[in-house]
């Protein structure tokens, strides 16, 4: 659903036109954000793999909407940064991508495993229309105690539900309801998660040690 607004669409520039979920141009004042960007994730990308105070510093700086320190591990990729929101306990693994044109809201205790990459941008289907060079941008959210599996996208409009695993390689297409475990491209729901599954940590293999929860 488009994005409600009061504002006169015809006075928006480009930038307020992609922060209202409308078709917009990458003019020069997009440029520039993006630039503002692109020398930081140098920055980070190039850091000192065992510096992780030097990164924790760059990460803050990329992603300032943050409920505490912010998890990243080299190398890390994104559009904006500042349209990232994340909460407490965020970790992506190895080359993540995160194409927020439009805003990604990440809950507590979220898990990206490496290659995931979370797509807010796209183009028109038309051909027409797509070769005009507009783009628009659509939020995606993911709630709390959210596990992505490696080489998994989720694509724009998508909510992932609470305490949900989504399976590696998936392609997550539409709506995930909480609790669940979700795989496949595209993504489906393949079973609930229940308290059954509190004995194991790997398939049928049960804790050998007293862990709380």
């Amino acid at each position: 659903m488009q994005k409600e607004t009061t504002v006169n669409l015809s006075e928006l520039n480009q930038r307020e036109r992609r922060d209202h979920e409308l078709p917009y141009r990458a003019d020069e004042s997009v440029v520039e954000e993006m630039k503002r960007t692109r020398r930081l994730l140098r920055a980070f990308n190039t850091a000192d793999p065992c510096d992780f105070e030097k990164q924790a510093e760059i990460a803050s700086q990329l992603i300032p909407h943050a409920d505490g320190a912010v998890g990243l591990t080299q190398p890390f990729y994104c559009d904006y940064g500042t349209h990232i929101h994340v909460g407490k306990n965020f970790i992506a693994n190895y080359n993540c991508t995160i194409l927020d044109v439009g805003r990604v809201d990440i809950g507590d205790n979220v898990m990206f495993a490496p290659n995931v990459s979370i797509y807010t941008a796209g183009h028109p289907i038309h051909y027409e229309m797509r070769n005009t060079g507009y783009e628009y941008g659509i939020p995606v959210k993911i709630g709390n105690n959210v596990w992505i599996g490696g080489n998994s996208v989720v694509t724009p409009g998508v909510t992932i539900g609470d305490n949900v695993v989504i399976g590696a390689g998936s392609v997550v297409t539409k709506d995930i309801p909480a609790n669940v475990i979700a795989a496949g491209n595209p993504c489906r729901v393949i079973r609930q998660i229940t308290e059954e599954d509190r004995k194991y940590f790997y398939k049928k293999r049960e804790f050998d040690i007293q862990v709380e929860g």
